[in-house]
Parts: C-alpha cells; sequence; structure tokens
C-alpha cells in the first residue's frame, strides 16, 4: 500500500471518529446537502497537522462546502471595508444562497478566476512614501477567508513561538512582553528588517514550503491564481510575479508561512550558537567579595550573641563596605566564552536578536541570517534599518524605546540582602515623539515661539469637533487618550502621558469653549462637577453621563485585548440576529413575505439613510445596515437607491 493510500486512510478514519461522537450536522433550508461543519472539519485538521509527516491530500473538496461560505461572509460583513468595491464594482450588496453556489460551482469546474485587486496608496506615518494597498473584489474576500481559516487551522499549530505577527490571540504587546522576558543580560541587539518583505515574496518559493504538507494540486493551482491576479492602477492591468496578494484575507497566513523558514533558522542557529555550563559562574572578584561578605556576616552574628560591642561595628562596617563593592563590581565577566546566548523575537517583518556574547558575534549572526534570507526566500535585509546595537543604548522596535538596563540600584529582598534588582533587564520606554505627533495630528495644539527662541505649546481648539454633540466630543477624546495609553501602557515611563493629557485636556475645555462661544470659566463651571467632567445627555432608557477620561496612567504589563489579533473560531452560529439566521430564515424582513430566496442589502453607514424610502426607515428602525429582503422587494431597492 502506497503512503498516499495509508494518508487517505487515516484522514478517512479521524473524520469517522470525529463524526460518530458529533450530531451530524445538517445544512438549513437553501443551502445544500448535508455537509459536516466547518468546526469539525477544522478539528480534523489540527488534529493531522500534529503529525509533522503527514500530508494533506483533498483541502479542495472543503471550498464545496456553503457553510464556509456563510461563516466567511458574517466575518467580511462585520470589517469597515466590506462595503468597499474592487474591480469589478461589486460589493456585499446582494449577497444571498445564489450567489454563494455560484462562487462553488465557478470552483467546482474550475474555472473560478481571481478578479485583479484594485492598487490605491496609503501614506506611511512619519514618512513621505505610500504603501501599495490592494483591494479584492468581494467574492474573492470571501474564497479567500474560506482558504485562510483551512491553511491556519494546518499551520497555525507548528509555527514558532517567537512569531507575534497576524496570529490568533498574539500582538505587538506579546512580542514585546516576551522581549522584556527573555532578553535579560543581552550585550547587543541585531535590528532585522527585511526591505518590501510583502512585496518580494518568492512565489516558487512559498508554494514549494507549501507543497512540503499540502499535496492537492487543485488547491495549490488556487493559490497560484491568488497569487498571479495581478492588480488595476490607473486601470492599467499589472502582472505579479511576486510578493502576497495586498489587502487581500489570505496575505497575513501566507506571508506567516513564508517567513517561518526564518523562524525555523534562527531557532537552529541559536541551539549551534548558546553556550552553557550547569550554571553561569561569577566572575573571581565577586565570588571573593561574596565569600567574605558572607564571613562578617557570621562574625555579626557571633558577635551579638556574646554581646561584643567592639566586634558588632567593626563587622557592620566591614559588611557596608562590601555591598558598597558588591554593587559596582559586576557579576559576570562582560565578555565570557563559555557562556553566550540568542534570543529571537518576530512580527510580520520586523524581528529582534539579542545577543548575549561579542560584537562580533552579533557581526556573524547578522551575516548568516542576511544570507538564509537572500539564498533560501530570495529576500534581502535592508542596510539602512538592519543595525547592531549595543544594548545600553535605544533601539526602535514596534513603536518603542528598548534598552538593558546597566542601573547598579539596589533594593532588598524578602530576606533583608541588598540586590541590584534592575541591573540586565529589559526596559520599555515611550518615545517622546509619539505622543509629540499625536497631540499635532488631532491639532490640540500649535507651537508658538518667544521672542529668544524657545517653543511654547499652546492647546487649541478642534473646529471639526464643534458641530458634534457634546456626549460624542467627549467620547472622541476618550478614545484617543485611551488609544495611545492602552498601547503604551507596558512602558515604564508611561506616566510621561500625563503630559499628553495635560493638552487634550485643556483641548476639550477650548473645543467646548469655542462651540458656545463662552470662556474656560463658564465652562467647568458647567460641565464639572467633584474634579470631573461630565455630559449628560438622553437615551431612550432617561438621562446618562460620558465623563472625560481621569483613570491616569500607570505602568501595565497584560497585553491590551484591543490590540490582539482575534481571529474567527468558526462554529455554528444560533443567534436569531446573526447574518446567517436572517439570510437562512427565508421571510423579507420588508414586507414580511416567505420566500426561497433570501437576499442581504447592505449599506455602508446608517446616518446616510435619509429616511425617504420604507426600506431606509426600516432599516433605521432595526438599527441595522443589513436587511434581509425577497427578490422583488430587492429589484425596488435597487431602482431607489
Amino acid at each position: 500500500m502506497t503512503g498516499n493510500a495509508v494518508n487517505r486512510m487515516r484522514e478517512s478514519r479521524s473524520h469517522g471518529e470525529v463524526e460518530q461522537s458529533t450530531t451530524q450536522y445538517k445544512i438549513r433550508k437553501g443551502v445544500g446537502d448535508t455537509m459536516r461543519s466547518p468546526e469539525i472539519i477544522l478539528k480534523n485538521l489540527e488534529l493531522k497537522t500534529k503529525d509533522k509527516s503527514y500530508r494533506f491530500e483533498r483541502l479542495y473538496r472543503n471550498l464545496y462546502n456553503p457553510e464556509f461560505y456563510l461563516l466567511a461572509y458574517q466575518k467580511i460583513a462585520a470589517s469597515e471595508g466590506s462595503m468597499t468595491a474592487g474591480t469589478d464594482g461589486n460589493t456585499l450588496d446582494g449577497m444571498g444562497m445564489a450567489r454563494i453556489n455560484r462562487i462553488i460551482e465557478s470552483l467546482k469546474d474550475h474555472s473560478y478566476q481571481p478578479q485583479p485587486v484594485r492598487r490605491t496608496y496609503i501614506a506611511k506615518k512619519n514618512s513621505d512614501k505610500k504603501r501599495p494597498l490592494g483591494i479584492p473584489s468581494t467574492d474573492d474576500k470571501i474564497v479567500q477567508e474560506v482558504v485562510r481559516a483551512l491553511l491556519e487551522a494546518i499551520y497555525e499549530p507548528n509555527f514558532s513561538e517567537h512569531s507575534h505577527g497576524f496570529r490568533p490571540d498574539r500582538s505587538c504587546h506579546t512580542c514585546l512582553g516576551e522581549i522584556k522576558r527573555t532578553f535579560t543580560g543581552t550585550k547587543w541587539f541585531v535590528e532585522g528588517d527585511i526591505k518590501g518583505c510583502f512585496d518580494n515574496i518568492d512565489h516558487h518559493i512559498l508554494i514549494n514550503i507549501i507543497r512540503k504538507r499540502i499535496k492537492d494540486e487543485s488547491f495549490v493551482e488556487l493559490l497560484w491564481k491568488f497569487l498571479r491576479a495581478g492588480y488595476l492602477e490607473k486601470w492599467e492591468y499589472n502582472t505579479t510575479y511576486s510578493g502576497a496578494p495586498q489587502g487581500s484575507g489570505v496575505s497575513p497566513i501566507l506571508a506567516n508561512i513564508y517567513l517561518n523558514e526564518l523562524d525555523i533558522f534562527v531557532e537552529n542557529l541559536k541551539k549551534e550558537f548558546d553556550r552553557q555550563e550547569s550554571y553561569r559562574k561569577p566572575q573571581k572578584a565577586y565570588s571573593q567579595t561574596l565569600g567574605l561578605l558572607g564571613y562578617w556576616k557570621k562574625k555579626l552574628k557571633t558577635a551579638k550573641s556574646e554581646n561584643d560591642e567592639a566586634g558588632m561595628a567593626k563587622a557592620k562596617g566591614r559588611i557596608k563596605e562590601l555591598y558598597a563593592k558588591l554593587r559596582v563590581t559586576p557579576c559576570y565577566e562582560a565578555i565570557d566564552e563559555r557562556f553566550k546566548k540568542i534570543q529571537y523575537s518576530r512580527y510580520a517583518d520586523d524581528f529582534v536578536i539579542g545577543v548575549i556574547g561579542s560584537k562580533a558575534d552579533a557581526e556573524e549572526i547578522k551575516k548568516r541570517v542576511g544570507d538564509f534570507l537572500k539564498g533560501e526566500l530570495n529576500l534581502i535585509m535592508s542596510d539602512e534599518k538592519t543595525k547592531i546595537t549595543h544594548s545600553a543604548e535605544l533601539i526602535r522596535f514596534l513603536g518603542y524605546d528598548l534598552s538593558v538596563s546597566r542601573s547598579k540600584d539596589c533594593m532588598r529582598d524578602k530576606n533583608g540582602n541588598l540586590k541590584r534588582a534592575w541591573y540586565g533587564q529589559v526596559k520599555l520606554y515611550v518615545p517622546k515623539e509619539k505622543w509629540f505627533s499625536k497631540l499635532m495630528e488631532y491639532q490640540a495644539m500649535y507651537i508658538k515661539k518667544c521672542k529668544n527662541g524657545q517653543e511654547m505649546w499652546k492647546p487649541t481648539y478642534r473646529g471639526k469637533f464643534i458641530n458634534m454633540p457634546d456626549a460624542q466630543i467627549v467620547s472622541q477624546f476618550n478614545a484617543e487618550i485611551r488609544g495611545i495609553y492602552n498601547y503604551y501602557r507596558l512602558a515604564g515611563n508611561v506616566s510621561v502621558l500625563d503630559k499628553f493629557y495635560t493638552i487634550m485636556k485643556a483641548s476639550l475645555y477650548k473645543t467646548f469653549g469655542c462651540k458656545y462661544r463662552t470662556t474656560y470659566k463658564h465652562i467647568c463651571k458647567k460641565y464639572k462637577r467633584n474634579g470631573e467632567f461630565i455630559v449628560k445627555y438622553k437615551t431612550k432608557n432617561g438621562m446618562k453621563e460620558t465623563v472625560f477620561y481621569h483613570e491616569g496612567f500607570r505602568k501595565n504589563m497584560k497585553p491590551a485585548p484591543e490590540f490582539v489579533d482575534v481571529m474567527p473560531h468558526y462554529r455554528k452560529y444560533t443567534k436569531k440576529n446573526s447574518l446567517i439566521h436572517r439570510l437562512q430564515a427565508g421571510q423579507c424582513e420588508l414586507c414580511g413575505r416567505k420566500t426561497d430566496e433570501v437576499i442581504m442589502h447592505h449599506v455602508r453607514k446608517l446616518k446616510e439613510l435619509k429616511g425617504v424610502t420604507e426600506w431606509e426607515r426600516k432599516m433605521i428602525e432595526i438599527r441595522r445596515k443589513s436587511l434581509a429582503v425577497c427578490p422583488e422587494c430587492f429589484k425596488i431597492i435597487k431602482i431607489q437607491v
């Protein structure tokens, strides 16, 4: 029996075992024949991926399952860009089972061809350069989301623990937390930056990496179609010969599959480079001083028991001298050939390597990583951004400044012994230009120069907020303050955001003053209660309050949940108000008639609706940007739009 036949038997047996322990999942009316739910399929894939020798041979058939597309549609509909049209001009408007079935039929007969993405450019922060962004068609977004879910189930369990970008429950914060936790004692930083990483991914290398785990040419052919779909720029078609599909849902997982090879290389390099005996031995001068300290502590104890005043005074004097000597004596040698280590952490295409060793060691590691990227992945490290920096100096990584502390300040442990508690630890800092640039970006202040050339920061009102309701103005200020604090809350100097807060607070008062054409004093009298700025507003349930932020800025090493990449966990949706349930309910939400075909009408923003037509009034009433209607009502809506 061939290895492929054995794999097919294993996969079939695994599917059977899971289905025997789970009730048969039936697709609701209008979806199709009985099929396994996405939850069961993805669970099977995750079970099989633990066997690293296993190759997946029948992935493409999962693209025939309508349940995957319904869940993909629900996820895409929740995103801000769901109503952005691609090159074909279509959006989520008009989504229904007929449209999903057309996509599935095109995949079955292999006639499916992704549309070229519509390329646009977005400005890079703190740079005159612009970043290319591709906008795929809506149908392609849905297919890519299904493909992403399948690839994630296969690859995610085997990704490196040092990779933090575009992964479930990981973020910039988890990456920085790992650096703070594991880079203790680092002597040199190797800052890694790959030049144009996502635009230069080699398609052939990527497909060869994928073929190591996936032996399904139909599925691989679909990936090729996405990679070579091309893009339209100024209505001119351009072929893509390299790079991941920009702006697509499948791009992040493909980039992680590609860069996982770098993670594996660095982990193997670490095994080769690390050199450590049973424990790291302190240098002789430190050990001798520590031994003398122990000797005089015993002498002090003996003198106390004998009530020897002179002996006690002498012992205390010697202990004080020895503690002072310990504080200025390094515990370990600066360069110890018997002890070398490297640590590594990566977020997307940015990575940092911490080296305990000589600068020559750091240069050798940088060279080997660069050679690997060039030789194996056809990527080039940026000479400008890839630097070797002594750990006592600051480096910029993920918007934070990092350094390794050389502080010799001491604190007492639980036994009362003095210890250098911060020496060798990684310190995280908020860069001043980050919160300063935010103030300028928000136009919350301007800079005035005095006659002597000194700069003065002057808070000012924000004109674009003046026509907003009072509660919305306060909420917007709160969101901006919480946003910068929640990102920089890991920093040891996060309290410097008090300066940011002071200017934002003054800007808020000036904005209200400008809105009501009154003075700062009158605004404080009207809105301040017990030192807090409070705005009251009316709702259906009565009066409520919005309070201006006043919670302070304390260091918090727990990753902020809003920055974690929360990927969807596919499961059976049963909520009555879910898009899937409404699509399958078989009833028009506008005319109330039963229908065999439900079509979803979507709008970009509710506030754009004027309430002139019946369907607009209905959407405003139910407070939803989507409406499940019958084909007849949908035709009427399209005429009135």
